[in-house]
């Protein structure tokens, strides 16, 4: 049987789904596959999900199959050589959890990133010194090493604004977040120092919720909604909580969120406007 691993890449995930197409096109059904493998049905289910490992071999049998042509064979084994390799942040692996791996492979690769906030400024636009007052509220036993290593976590993936062909980043940032002191004046200060100059970037979008907005279809938790040029992927739905997190990609759970987060788009302030609060709260600090 193919090997567990923790979460995995968006190559993995993608190779997954032309797997599962190039079965379909080719009138298999799980049994006949997981025959050309001697494995039961559910390995093959669980490659065409990527929630294991992607054998080489294995692969190459399938592919045969399927009736795949020599060198697209060849071809398509480079591809899964290329996603079984470790991301950057594997080097983080000692802090960060299985069910946020795959998170930040998704971030990596979107072309569009939208996310509704309640509590925190979102951790691609957070300060160092934000992001560590945090980090040490939500590891109280962690060791300054292990603080250092997750701030440096959330710095590495900021750098992903900057790059050439930069995901566009649209975010709903509730009013209280950014008048929710999180540690001294200094850093709050730092804080929306960040926002204002994050703001100018031709890829970030922000909007404030402001208090007077009244109630709207996003207040039961944060979420992030990922998009992606890679034509076999779907918009992905992503929402966290204490212990750890859930995946969401079929289009009616999909579409629920992206008609939320366009209400809370259109029931928050301008964006035009964001300059303009933000300078506000600066001056209270």
């Amino acid at each position: 049987m193919a090997e567990a691993r923790s979460g995995p890449t968006v190559g993995q995930i993608v190779l997954g789904l032309r797997l599962r197409d190039l079965r379909q096109r080719a009138g298999c059904s799980f049994a006949d596959a997981a025959a050309v493998l001697s494995v039961n049905t559910t390995t093959v289910r669980r490659m065409e999900k990527a929630e294991v490992g992607l054998r080489p071999l294995y692969v190459k049998a399938l592919l045969e199959r399927y009736g795949v042509a020599a060198e697209e064979i060849d071809s398509f084994l480079a591809l899964v050589d290329e996603a079984n390799r470790p991301g950057w942040w594997h080097r983080y692996r000692d802090v960060l959890p299985d069910w946020f791996s795959l998170y930040v492979s998704l971030e990596g690769e979107a072309s569009l990133i939208r996310a509704y906030e309640p509590h925190c400024v979102p951790g691609l636009l957070q300060t160092e010194d934000y992001a560590r007052v945090l980090l040490r509220t939500g590891f109280p036993g962690a060791t300054k090493e292990e603080l250092d290593r997750r701030v440096a976590l959330r710095m590495a993936r900021q750098e992903l604004l900057s790059r050439p062909q930069a995901p566009l980043l649209w975010a709903v940032v509730e009013e209280h977040v950014l008048r929710r002191r999180v540690g001294g004046p200094s850093v709050m200060r730092g804080q929306i120092d960040r926002l204002v100059e994050a703001t100018a970037l031709p890829n970030v979008t922000l909007q404030i919720m402001p208090f007077n907005a009244g109630p709207h279809p996003g207040m039961f938790g944060p979420f992030q909604l990922f998009r992606f040029e890679i034509p076999e992927l779907p918009d992905i739905v992503y929402a966290e909580s204490l212990t750890g997190a859930v995946y969401l990609e079929e289009r009616p759970d999909t579409a629920v969120y992206r008609e939320v987060l366009d209400r809370m788009s259109a029931q928050a302030a301008p964006v035009q406007d964001t300059g303009a609060i933000l300078g506000e709260i600066r001056k209270e600090l």
